[in-house]
């Protein structure tokens, strides 16, 4: 047996069209997986992902939703079931910082915005899926976290490191609730990853300073992130594993 081999199993990532949710999509599509593809506004991204799933030999869908509104998750989950029939994992990518603001500055909406881009979407997204997994009799959540959730965030990202703060803890405290019922929910935290994320977010000089603290010297790949997610996603390779943070960051941070 195969420790990742996903035939025959169906994985919906949101967020999709680039980044880590991008590579992560064809990742399983490379073993064996069908992928649905969440996106919000890039559909081009998404259809290019697309594409690259099929040319790795995966069955693949393109849906778009805002997740920040939470009755958007119920109608994506559903329309993955009826083009699929089941869902075996579920990887919770979506998410953004918004806009670079000290706290002062950020208006309400703003704040609001990017709590439900970045926790809220992941709370409705699991929520919906959970009943799935139930009736399959078991299933895996991956939630896409970040290093800010640990140390509060580069300089005007207090509230998105915030919301990622809580996606962990809602890793965990999911983990806990559903783990009698043979659902294992886990996250990848990723440090400085080269993503579009960055490119519209962190100018060249906070950049700098970034990979100054990084013992390996340099921002890592979307791809060097897939790894961690297919093992989180395999009940081959982690059966007992529920309720962890896996760190990717290049030895930034060492918890």
């Amino acid at each position: 047996m195969s420790f990742l081999d996903f035939t025959d199993q169906v994985v919906l990532v949101t967020g999709a069209s680039s980044g880590i949710g991008a590579a992560a999509a064809v990742g399983f599509a490379e073993a064996g997986a069908t992928v649905a593809l969440h996106y919000h506004h890039n559909e081009e991204g998404a259809e290019h992902t697309k594409n690259a799933v099929l040319s790795a030999g995966g069955r693949s869908s393109v849906h778009q939703a805002d997740l920040a509104r939470p009755e958007s998750a119920g109608a994506l989950v559903d329309a993955v079931l009826e083009r699929y029939g089941r869902i075996d994992v579920l990887v919770n990518n979506a998410g953004d910082l918004v806009k670079r603001e000290a706290v002062v500055d950020v208006s309400d909406e703003e704040f609001h915005r990017i709590i439900d881009v970045n926790l809220t979407s992941v709370f409705a997204m699991s929520r919906r899926v959970v009943p799935v997994f139930r009736a399959q009799g078991g299933g895996a959540i991956i939630n896409v976290t970040s290093i800010a959730g640990r140390h509060g965030g580069g300089g005007g990202s207090v509230v998105y490191a915030t919301s990622k703060g809580a996606v962990s803890t809602f890793t965990r405290g999911l983990a806990k609730e559903l783990a009698p019922e043979g659902i294992r929910v886990n996250a990848i935290s990723p440090g400085v990853i080269k993503t579009p994320f960055h490119d519209r977010h962190t100018g060249d000089e906070q950049m700098q300073g970034m990979l100054a603290t990084i013992p390996m010297g340099r921002a890592g790949t979307p791809h060097e992130c897939v790894g961690t997610i297919l093992y989180l996603a395999s009940p081959a390779m982690t059966s007992y594993v529920t309720g962890q943070i896996v760190e990717v960051n290049g030895g930034q941070l060492m918890p």
